[in-house]
This record gives structure tokens, C-alpha cells and sequence, in this order.
């Protein structure tokens, strides 16, 4: 494995780095070994725990108000790969601004939704009340445990304890 998930000492998500870099903030004392792999790390003198997750020693303070830029793929995953307004997991979702742009409506996470093309279109330029639709949920920014889930190609088991909030969430991705 390539990545190794980094915690916070509070436990909480960071980030995700190589076992290279793992390994160098292990040995300087940073951080410490969380979950290891079975098969250790080699050199031409030593052998070391080849690290899966590793917690950083002193609290890293992450300022809340980070803005990420919005992507389809992350925006779909954070609403589950389905539609605000009917609840379907269509193949044709779309991006909503829930106010519209016409009306003054931002690009920013607590205005965008996924809905379906049937939907988004029967909206048009209203707001949902106006179109006689109901938002299931508030949009809001997603938590940066999405980010760190969506950036890998295949979420090792080991990590599943240390990434809350990701069960079902993104169980449809693939449909």
C-alpha cells in the first residue's frame, strides 16, 4: 500500500501521505505507529513497522472555513449519489444551484446540490419552493473525511474505523 491515513492526536482525519513520509514523521518523533502492516519496511541495515496509520504527537489546529473547490464527483458523493429533490439514483445527475445564479445565487457548497436531469430542469431558474420541490437535506461543505476517501482509488479495511460517516455514503458510487 502506498498511502498511509494520518490522524490528529485527537484521532480525527487529516490526511493521507506515503509510507515514505509516514516513516520520517515516526522517526523524528511526530508521530506515532496507529495500525502496521504485517511485512516490515527494509533497509541495507535495519528493518521498521511499515506504518497503515500513523497520529500526530501535538494537535494540528484545522482551520474549519478551508474552501475547496467544488467538483461533480465530490458533490455527487456527498449526496449520496442521488437526487436532492426525488431521492433516485439516476445516471443523469446534474449540479443545482439551489438559488440561482440568475438571482444572485453562489457557487459555494451551501447552495449547490445534485439533482437529476428530470428535476433540475422542472426547477429551471426558481427556487424549489417556487418549483413545488423540497430539499431532503440542507447542503452544506462535506467533511474532509470525503475528500480523503475520494482521493483513493481503494479504502484499505484498516482504515474503516478511523474514517466515521463513510458506511453507506458512498456504497453507490459505482451505479
Amino acid at each position: 500500500m502506498a498511502e498511509v491515513l494520518v490522524l490528529n492526536a485527537s484521532y480525527e482525519p487529516l490526511n493521507t501521505c506515503s509510507v515514505r513520509r509516514a516513516h520520517v514523521l515516526v522517526d523524528k518523533r511526530k508521530a506515532e505507529i496507529v495500525e502496521h502492516a504485517s511485512e516490515p519496511l527494509r533497509s541495507a541495515a535495519a528493518s521498521f513497522l511499515r506504518p497503515l496509520v500513523i497520529r500526530l504527537l501535538q494537535y494540528v489546529r484545522v482551520p474549519r472555513t478551508v474552501k475547496r473547490r467544488i467538483s461533480r464527483r465530490v458533490l455527487f458523493a456527498r449526496d449520496g449519489w442521488r437526487c436532492v429533490y426525488c431521492g433516485t439514483a439516476s445516471q443523469r445527475l446534474t449540479l443545482d444551484h439551489v438559488i440561482p445564479r440568475s438571482r444572485g445565487g453562489d457557487s459555494t457548497w451551501e447552495n449547490v446540490v445534485t439533482a437529476c436531469a428530470p428535476c433540475n430542469l422542472r426547477k429551471g431558474d426558481r427556487t424549489p419552493e417556487e418549483a413545488s420541490l423540497h430539499l431532503a437535506r440542507a447542503p452544506r461543505a462535506p467533511a474532509p473525511v470525503l475528500f480523503i476517501r475520494l482521493a483513493l482509488h481503494r479504502m484499505p479495511e484498516i482504515w474503516a474505523p478511523y474514517l466515521p460517516g463513510l458506511d453507506g455514503e458512498l456504497a453507490v458510487e459505482a451505479a
